[in-house]
Parts: structure tokens; sequence; C-alpha cells
């Protein structure tokens, strides 16, 4: 059933809005004879491929972009009259803004709340998104505003940019969070255009920061995902993990680090919903070889075997070998030794281009299996109850030693 709205009575009216960028390449047409009409209360999606204008047409109704064709109100006067009466807008950190639209919120028939205290977008400039997520107080403060005019499950979302991810997470927990989402998107700047000189991409001619997203941050968040599995201040608060989730290997690996589900945007973006399905179906078929019953027994069975640095096994020692008979003679393996390491890698045997380990050099620091390209062509041995002829020492692997307790350590411990 269609809803016809008049255009004085519209929450948002648009007729024939369009949104026209000027580029070096000639013109960009965001929004093309856009017509809609939002009727107070109701509720709508936008819905569309990236690109598409979803996020600029936002912009215009926020006025924080201006457009070039057609109508458009909002409550019956322009964008730029509602902004400066605060007829609508993110909200601020002030707790009769909260009270006031959640109650909307949950007159919309929303199943919960996700706080978003990671948007890096235009929001930090105007004290709301990153900007809030950055202090744990604010955190606290508006998490607990939250549980106290809602009857909503809350889930806060964290930026990332923080040196420290824990201690927002802890905020959202004191101030009753049933849940933490994380990451969201990094602080970044794309490239810089070597012709014209300027940033890249630009809108008229300037550009700024964006959020980072997509495979590249995965490291990062399997990081901060795992810092909070392994937190006993944040223990019990489930976790929604995000970044760079791309097949089931992934979202694997995010349950195995505490997460209890994970996020999936950049995938969808590129492959389309059905991403989902092949990650349930790989996921399943994981969980059916290694015995896993359901998704609740993977939360956390790699926490046990992540550590600090300072405590582990000092003593544990490796060397790099190489199989001749799958060596392509690439020499990749050589040039990172040899340039970056520790030139514990012979180039040439008997004056024929051969790959052959030092063993006399070797620390077994992992770069020339990081680089090798050839699958199980090298490798690291691990030395048990035999001499290393680097150190000339004997490796038992019976005797452990972390840093707190090393000799080289002027502040060791020597208690055990």
């Amino acid at each position: 059933m269609t809803q016809t709205v008049q255009p004085g009575s519209a929450v948002v009216h648009t007729a024939n809005l369009s949104l026209e960028f000027s580029t070096d390449d000639g013109p960009v047409h965001a929004l093309s004879n856009i017509n809609l009409d939002i009727a107070p209360g109701e509720f709508i999606s936008l819905i569309g491929p990236s690109g598409c204008g979803k996020t600029t047409l936002l912009r215009v109704i926020a006025d924080l972009e201006t457009h070039t064709g057609g109508e458009i109100q909002v409550n019956g006067v322009s964008p730029r009259e509602a902004r400066e009466s605060r007829a609508y807008g993110m909200v601020p950190c002030q707790e009769a803004a909260w009270k006031s639209i959640l109650s909307q919120v949950e007159d919309t028939g929303a199943d919960g709340l996700e706080l978003n205290f990671g948007c890096p977008h235009g929001m930090s400039e105007r004290g709301m998104g990153a900007a809030v997520g950055q202090v744990p107080d604010y955190v606290e403060m508006v998490t607990a505003w939250c549980k106290e005019y809602s009857r909503l499950p809350v889930i806060v979302k964290l930026t990332p940019n923080v040196t420290n991810i824990r201690q927002p997470a802890q905020a959202a927990k004191k101030g009753g969070a049933d849940a933490v989402s994380l990451i969201n998107t990094i602080n970044s700047v794309m490239s810089v255009d070597l012709d014209s000189l300027s940033i890249n991409p630009t809108i008229d001619a300037m550009g700024t920061h964006g959020g980072y997203c997509g495979p590249a941050v995965k490291p990062i968040a399997l990081h901060m995902v795992s810092d909070l599995g392994r937190d006993p201040e944040c223990e019990d608060l489930p976790i929604s993990a995000i970044g760079g989730i791309s097949n089931w290997r992934d979202a694997a690996e995010f349950l195995l680090l505490g997460a209890g589900n994970v996020q999936v945007c950049t995938a969808a973006m590129t492959h389309g919903f059905k991403i989902v399905d092949d990650m349930i179906d790989g996921l399943s078929r994981f969980m059916q070889e290694k015995g896993f019953a359901s998704v609740s027994d993977l939360v956390g069975q790699a926490i046990p075997s992540l550590t600090d640095w300072q405590h582990l096994n000092l003593n544990y020692t490796v060397k790099a070998q190489i199989d001749q008979d799958l060596c392509i003679k690439c020499g990749r393996c050589h040039i990172v030794c040899e340039d970056t390491s520790h030139q514990a890698i012979y180039a040439r045997h008997n004056g024929e281009r051969r790959y052959e380990v030092n063993e006399e050099e070797c620390v077994g620091c992992n770069l020339c299996v990081t680089v090798c390209p050839v699958e199980n062509c090298l490798t690291l041995r691990k030395l048990e109850n035999e001499v290393d002829v680097r150190t000339g020492q004997m490796v038992s692997p019976a005797e452990k030693l972390q840093w707190t307790r090393h000799p080289n350590n002027p502040m060791a411990n020597a208690d055990p």
C-alpha cells in the first residue's frame, strides 16, 4: 500500500532533487531527479549499491551538502533552516536529548540500539561519533542514559582510533551495555594524486580523511577483539566483531578470539548478500569437521594461546630449512634475509645458484618463510636436545625462560 503525503505535512519532501559535483574529469551526477516524501513517524530504509547516492542524499537533508537542482524541504523549511533551528540532527551528549530520542526509537519497533561511538566521518567535529568513543567517561555516561530511558538492549560500537581499546569497552560495561561491537573504521588518507598534487578523492578540489575498512584492517580488528576477550574486566560482555570479515575462515578466527557473532559490510558490498550464505556453509563444515556442536562452542577457544611478549619462552629455538626439491630459486628468501635481517641464507653453493641456510647466523625470525611463494618449501625446524650452533648452548625443551627472568633484562624477577 502506497502512502500519499502532502508536501506541506511531510517531514522530508524532495522534488526532482539533484546534486552535481564538478571534477577535473567532468561533472559527476551524485543525485538525479530524486522524488521522496517521508511522513511524520514513518520509518524508511535507503537501499542500494555502494556509490548510488544514499549517503549523499542524507548529507543534503542534513545540510552537509547543497543540492544543485530541484527542491527539498525538511519540516517545511530548507535543510539549513531546519538544522539551525535544531529540528533534527545527530543526538548530542545531552541527557534531555537522549531521553527524548529514545522513546521515539522505541516507537519505531526497533529491536535494539547500537550506539555509533566510532564514526569518523564529520561527527567528531561536532562532538559526536568517534569523539564520544575516545572519551571513556562519555561512553559510560551516554550508555547509562540509554539503559535508564529505554527498555531496548544497548550495543556500543567502539572506535579503533584509541590507544587502548579496553578502556572504552570497560566504560560501556560500567554504563550497563548489553554488548559491544568493534571495530569501526580507521582514520586514513587514501592517496595523493601525483598529477594534480592534491589528496584523492576530492570534492570540489578539496578532500579530507576517511574511514578505512575491508580486509586490510582485519589484523587490527583481531587484535582489539582479542584484547577484550582476554580482559577480566570485560568478562561476560558479549562482543560483535567487525573488520575485514570476507569469508568463513575470517569469521571463525574472530569467534575463536572471543566474539559471539560477526558483522559483514565490505564483502557484502563487493560480492552481494550471497556471501553470507557461503560463510554459513563454510563455517558449518568447519564445525562439523572439528566436532563443534554450536557456534558458542567456538567462542574464545584461541584465547588461552594468546599472551604478552614478555611471557613467551625465549629458549624456544627454531632454524629455517629449505626443501631443495621444491625450491624454484627465486631468491626472495636470500634478499629479505641479506638486506633486512641476519644474512643467514647463502645464494650460491660450489659456484652454482643454490639457496642454503647458515645455521650459525639463523635466529629463526620467520621472514624467509613469510616471503617464500612455494608452500612448504621453507619451514622452521624446532631444536630439541641439541646444541644451537649460533649460541653454542644446549637447547632443552624442559628449560623455559621468559623475559621477566632473562639475564639480559635489568628488571628481571628471579622468581619463576
